[in-house]
């Protein structure tokens, strides 16, 4: 098994020459934003009121999976507002000092980012609800009987959290946000606009059917269809005249064996595994990331979730199973697809009987009233 940190496909997956690259192609207004139509509507009405009223914006809360632009939309966040931004996350503040140190540096209507905001310390979560709702800090000065409390003024900022797991965030925090908003997956469509947009800035020339075909292939992620736009670009300089074509893109593909279906290697043998090795399933998580060599939260987190949404694979209380999809995508790709272990039963027609039971023929099986007392010999004869 290849490891995370190899995978193309990984939405979560950013390395440094990524992060230079992708800086560049990211928006800077809302306008300029592809995609999350009703959250950019509704951020475009906070931004601007507050904006209007000069004040600081109330806090936002982003959620969603990873690489869909949540710290794109911090940034543009400060860019409407006209204010700086400070970028930070969760694990890298340790202790109640560090939040202080940072929430007294900021000047006032600033916004402060916050990545992977679930995993804040319970102390430093603390610390940060008087924080965000009074614009207050309160610090303990001496220890023992001595101790006293001290509150300290902040000047009014913007809390930006985002987070992977929104069901982590305690609710004493999630409820001090003012708003809330998730972002889904993008269209196929909205990942071509991204392509076409990020082929100008990188001054690469990209056909409308090699737009598409990475799009296809983009998992619904504005992240994932950059890095495959570089890696195409990549291989139409060095294969051909740079020019990214749809026959260009698609050998590309091919090379970081990528099938139609956006799949890499790491996808179809986990749907492999459970198909050959399985019966289809059901397989529980754990003796699945056991034939992997993977880490159930590996398993959960990274592979399964797209599969679930293309279909191809189901979640259910027996554990893990590969749907017939998956079974015939297999099949078009020359895997030796043995049968299933459990296959779907037959469900009877609405008014069809249960299975098994004999199905009712009519009075010339019976009785002329349709009706039949069970008494053996009496076919047909008048009682005696």
């Amino acid at each position: 098994m290849t490891e995370d940190v190899s995978r193309v496909l990984a939405p979560g997956l950013l390395d440094e020459s990524d992060l230079v690259v992708e800086t560049t192609l990211r928006p800077r207004s809302l306008d300029e934003y592809v995609g999350q139509r009703d959250v950019k509507a509704n951020l475009s009405v906070l931004l601007t009121a507050a904006r209007g009223r000069g004040e600081a914006a109330d806090h936002v809360l982003l959620h969603g999976p990873p690489g869909l632009g949540k710290t794109t939309l911090a940034t543009i966040i400060a860019r409407e507002l006209g204010v700086n931004i400070r970028y930070t996350s969760g694990p890298a503040i340790e202790r109640a000092g560090d939040l202080a140190a940072i929430l007294t540096a900021l000047d006032e209507r600033d916004v402060l980012f916050i990545d992977e905001i679930h995993r804040l310390n319970r102390a430093v979560e603390e610390i940060l609800y008087p924080a965000m709702e009074d614009y207050a800090l309160d610090v303990m000065i001496g220890k023992g009987p001595s101790a006293r409390s001290l509150r300290l003024s902040l000047k009014p900022f913007t809390i930006v959290g985002a987070t992977t797991r929104v069901g982590r965030i305690s609710s004493p925090l999630r409820d001090r946000f003012g708003a809330t908003y998730r972002l889904d997956f993008y269209e196929e469509a909205e990942l071509r606009a991204i392509v076409e947009r990020s082929a100008r800035i990188l001054d690469v020339e990209v056909e409308p059917s090699a737009a598409a075909a990475i799009a296809r292939r983009g998992r619904g992620t504005p992240r994932i269809v950059n890095r495959l736009l570089k890696r195409v670009r990549d291989h139409a300089q060095v294969h051909g005249d740079g020019t990214v074509d749809r026959t260009t893109a698609e050998e590309a593909m091919r090379a970081l064996e990528i099938d139609d279906e956006g799949l890499d290697s790491t996808d179809r043998k986990l749907l492999a595994s459970i198909i050959q090795k399985f019966a289809s399933g059901p397989v529980g998580v754990a003796a699945l990331a056991a034939v992997l060599s993977e880490e159930v939260e590996t398993v959960e987190d990274v592979y399964e979730p797209f599969l679930l949404r293309l279909g191809f694979l189901d979640r259910t209380p027996s554990g893990r199973v590969a749907t017939e999809a998956a079974r015939q995508h297999l099949a078009r790709l020359g895997y030796e697809i043995p049968p299933a272990r459990r296959p779907e039963p037959d469900m009877p027609g609405l008014w069809e009987g249960p299975p098994g039971l004999p199905e009712d023929d009519g009075p010339e099986d019976g009785p002329e009233d349709g009706r039949d007392d069970g008494r053996p010999g009496d076919e047909g004869q008048a009682p005696g």
